[in-house]
């Protein structure tokens, strides 16, 4: 005899039970596998949220730690929360002593920081002011606010500081020091300084005619207006 009918294929399960525990096995690692494969995508997904949350977070933690860090070096320049509206003011002249510059920023109610420069006189006399601001209305339109004074005598200031964000007009300068750092600067009103490292410049007097400048904020220890009129108007009706 040249075989034994009875010899089988080894490849082939000698037991139906073998069948069923091998597809057993087979299901329970796929089982296994899609399972991880869900844990990974729920991981990333989480990833990914987690890493939104952070670019959304950053920039207004950023903010807020800019504007501890102004507080604490005393960077804001006015004391309060400003308006969202500049005003323009206007003179024929300006007479200063103690005059103090430097960059520094405001603050609005929002917390958003403006930048501006800081104009500080310790005395000033103004000839001939003007300020104004317009605000726009709904239906009706655009309301004009406009104040004057020192025609015949001139407005007083001591202890003047103007958050401004644009200046014109034809200046001299007494014994003026230009790029000293703004920490430093004593010539002006006693809080006059702005952040160490920053530009600075100072002189002892200061004239300039033909004044202009648009600003955020003054501040005044003083503030005599000789004179003064206030008149509200419609219409747009700038000192400038």
């Amino acid at each position: 005899m040249t075989g034994s009918p009875h010899l089988s294929d080894p490849s082939t399960p000698s037991d139906p039970s073998d069948v069923s525990a091998a597809s057993d096995v087979t299901g329970a690692t796929g089982a296994t596998g899609a399972t991880g494969a869900t844990d990974r995508a729920t991981d990333a997904s989480g990833r990914v949220r987690w890493r939104r949350f952070a670019v959304l977070t950053v920039p207004a933690v950023a903010v807020t730690a800019g504007l501890g860090i102004a507080l604490a070096q005393g960077a804001l320049a006015a004391s309060f929360a400003v308006s969202g509206q500049q005003f323009k003011v206007s003179a024929s002249s300006l007479e200063g002593e103690g005059f103090a510059q430097y960059g520094s920023v405001d603050v609005n109610a929002r917390q958003e920081l403006i930048p501006v420069a800081v104009t500080a006189i310790r005395e000033a006399k103004l000839h001939s002011l003007c300020q104004s601001v317009v605000t726009s209305l709904p239906v009706i339109g655009d309301i004009s606010l406009n104040l004057s004074a020192g025609r015949k005598a001139p407005v007083e200031a001591s202890n003047l500081f103007v958050d401004a964000t644009q200046l014109a007009g034809d200046a001299v300068f007494s014994n003026i020091e230009i790029g000293r750092d703004a920490s430093t600067l004593d010539k002006g009103p006693a809080d006059a300084q702005g952040m160490q490292d920053l530009f600075g410049q100072q002189a002892d007097t200061v004239h300039i005619t033909n004044l202009q400048q648009t600003a955020w904020a003054t501040n005044a220890g003083t503030f005599k207006l000789t004179g003064l009129s206030m008149n509200v108007s419609k219409g747009k009706k700038e000192c400038f």
